[in-house]
């Protein structure tokens, strides 16, 4: 199941197009884990695509 995380449309539309669709990619998995919240989900999600496009920048 694809999540929209519609609630968190600002936090993720002022990402840059490839970190966004990390994140996406990110919170879809850790929702389907579980466990989780989708505020949580999209907050890990956010950094660690922040981190991946660092890293692959870098």
């Amino acid at each position: 199941m694809n999540w929209t995380f519609r609630n968190f449309k600002p936090e993720i539309d002022k990402l840059a197009p490839q970190v966004r669709e990390k994140a996406m990619e990110i919170a879809n998995q850790l929702m389907e884990k579980g466990g989780i919240s989708e505020e949580n989900a999209i907050q890990q999600a956010i950094v660690r695509a922040e981190e991946w496009f660092y890293n692959s920048e870098g």
